[in-house]
């Protein structure tokens, strides 16, 4: 028998479709309204959990705290874990690196130097968390790792200052100017250069790649500012962003991975018990004072029964179908939302606020891409409710401006490229990096 012929034509076709591909995955960073919500809500959660304990700091994680920086200094000798809070036990130090915490944490929400703050952030995240590792739940170990991941992303696309600041950097150059000189990113490198010769000085055997990645990310920060400098259209700085847009893309599917196994174990493991599976599991934190912040609603919800079975069923039901509907747009947008509403069900009912926060932070990623740009142009105009005269070269509200940089004046900054709708919700276009890539992300 003859073998069945291949087509040239198709395998034309494939290699265009392989082709298109490789050169979107290299030349874009893709899903950055995702990437800036996952930014903003994880920042967002620990800034207010850092704010709503400030007056309890040193009972958690300083010199007050019961587990001592004795025992600390020997678990974390054991365990390698990572944290600065072990480079002195002067109580002056603890409020430098909460401090540190707090104001990364606000900076980072806002896309103030986002390359630089989610560093820091990660930093202060790591020091605070390995200090007192009995301190935190479910929503603290989805706050670690991503404030890991975020380091890794181009979060500071869209809906930051580092955006308004390119906007605004890329008009001047538009009308005849001259790039604006930045002096605030080289002065915050050196700085954080001489922070990192404290990494040299630990001695409690931290984890080693994370002062690897620390060292790494600083010197790599110094050849993007050198490439954009001295070759701002050359290989060199061509080649940094192909590889910026690549770790970028592979951390946002890690992202995505991360929390499809985050619900897939959680659902799994619930269905091997024996209370989610006769549908009362539900009842008895309710009935529990420590998780009861609402006393007479729990009350009122525990004491229906249908009610217990139906929530109880629903949360494995979502939990363990979500991965799998993943390939099916419009079932999984009913299943985010449902599990987005579960866990605000969860903050109000069981007064979980900030594991709640950072787990609809994490389900962000699989929000739509036109969802997100209707939020942005929603919260623009919310921000002009009055009716303010237009300058010459001010938007109108509602207008994108020509030159792709999102709205003028105060409000959220919308995109900063073309968009393509795609069923994966990510999106397609111009690179927004152009006017100042070397110190924002």
């Amino acid at each position: 028998m003859s073998r069945p012929t291949r087509r040239p034509g198709h395998e034309q076709s494939v290699d265009r479709k392989a082709a298109r591909a490789l050169q979107r995955v290299t030349s874009h960073a893709l899903g950055p309204h995702q990437s800036a919500v996952v930014r903003i809500g994880f920042a967002a959660a620990w800034l207010l959990f850092l704010l709503r304990e400030l007056p309890n700091r040193s009972e958690l994680y300083g010199p007050g705290s019961p587990w001592s920086w004795d025992m600390a200094q020997q678990l974390i000798a054991g365990n390698g874990a990572f944290t600065t809070l072990m480079w002195s036990d002067s109580g002056v130090w603890f409020e430098i690196v909460y401090a540190a915490a707090v104001l990364s944490s606000a900076l980072l929400m806002l896309g103030w130097r986002t390359r630089t703050m989610s560093v820091v952030f990660m930093v202060g995240v790591l020091s605070l968390q390995n200090r007192s590792i009995f301190m935190g739940d479910g929503g603290d170990n989805v706050i670690h790792l991503m404030a890991i991941y975020l380091v890794l992303t181009r979060c500071g696309q869209v809906w930051s200052l580092d955006a308004r600041r390119r906007a605004r950097a890329a008009r001047v150059v538009a009308s005849g100017g001259s790039a604006p000189v930045d002096r605030v990113g080289p002065v915050l490198w050196v700085v954080l250069g001489v922070a990192l010769l404290g990494t040299l000085l630990d001695r409690t055997g931290g984890e080693w790649w994370v002062t690897a990645l620390l060292w790494t990310l600083w010197v790599s920060q110094g050849l993007w500012w050198a490439a954009n400098r001295y070759a701002p259209k050359g290989e060199p700085r061509a080649l940094l962003d192909v590889l910026a847009n690549l770790t970028h893309n592979a951390t946002l599917v890690v992202i995505m991975v991360e929390v499809c196994l985050i619900y897939a174990t959680a659902g799994w493991y619930k269905i091997q018990g024996s209370r989610w599976q006769d549908g009362t599991a539900l009842y008895y934190p309710l009935n529990l004072d420590y998780f009861a912040p609402w006393p007479a609603l729990s009350d009122i919800l525990a004491s229906s029964g249908v009610m217990v079975l139906v929530l109880t069923y629903g949360t494995v039901i979502v939990q363990v179908a979500f991965p799998f509907t993943l390939f099916n747009r419009r079932v999984k947008n009913v299943l985010l939302v449902a599990m987005m509403l579960e866990h605000a069900g969860i903050a109000v009912l069981l007064g979980l606020p900030f594991f709640s926060l950072a787990m609809i932070a994490a389900d962000a990623v699989f929000l739509p891409t036109s969802f997100l740009v209707r939020v942005g142009d929603m919260a623009t105009r919310a921000g002009r409710l009055f009716p303010q005269r237009l300058e010459r070269g001010d938007v109108a509200p509602g207008r994108h401006e020509g030159d792709g940089s999102g709205h003028s004046g105060p409000g959220v900054v919308t995109d900063t490229v073309t968009d393509t709708v795609t069923d994966s919700g990510t999106d397609s276009g111009t690179d927004s990096a152009g006017a100042d890539p070397s110190l924002v992300r």
